[in-house]
């Protein structure tokens, strides 16, 4: 059984560049959201001091990842002057060609350190039970 990847990234928002911040977010959102029907969640968000953006991404598989970062690489360039990214976080077991892929990611975004957490003990729900019915 293959086992979800969540992925968080954080970057640092430059002065002066929020609103266009949000604007890339809502743009690279409906663009992912129209395009890659297997990924389970995308969400962006910014911290309350409004100088934070993360990201947090959950995928069935290592193959929704890779397609995810094929596709939205040229749309990523967008945030190359808007943010520097600090870290991409990956809980899970991604390929080491989707590894490599985020490396050049968090490199082009401002050099990033990525890393990859193993699952050590847990489970996934994917339809958990509705209330009133466990």
């Amino acid at each position: 059984m293959t086992e979800p990847l969540y992925y968080v990234d954080r970057s640092d928002i430059l002065d002066g560049r929020l609103a266009a911040v949000r604007s890339a977010m809502r743009d690279l959102a409906a663009f992912v959201e129209a395009r890659e029907p297997r990924l389970l969640a995308y969400n962006f968000y910014v911290d309350e001091s409004d100088r934070t953006m993360t990201l947090v991404a959950v995928h069935p598989d290592t193959a929704s990842l890779e397609f995810h970062m094929e596709l939205g690489g040229p749309r990523f360039r967008a945030f190359a002057e808007l943010i520097r990214m600090r870290s991409i976080d990956v809980y899970g077991r991604p390929s080491p060609a989707a590894v490599d892929r985020l490396r050049q990611k968090a490199e082009m975004l401002g050099g990033g350190v990525v890393t990859v957490h193993a699952r050590q003990a847990g489970f996934s729900r994917p339809d958990p039970p509705r209330r009133g019915t466990e």
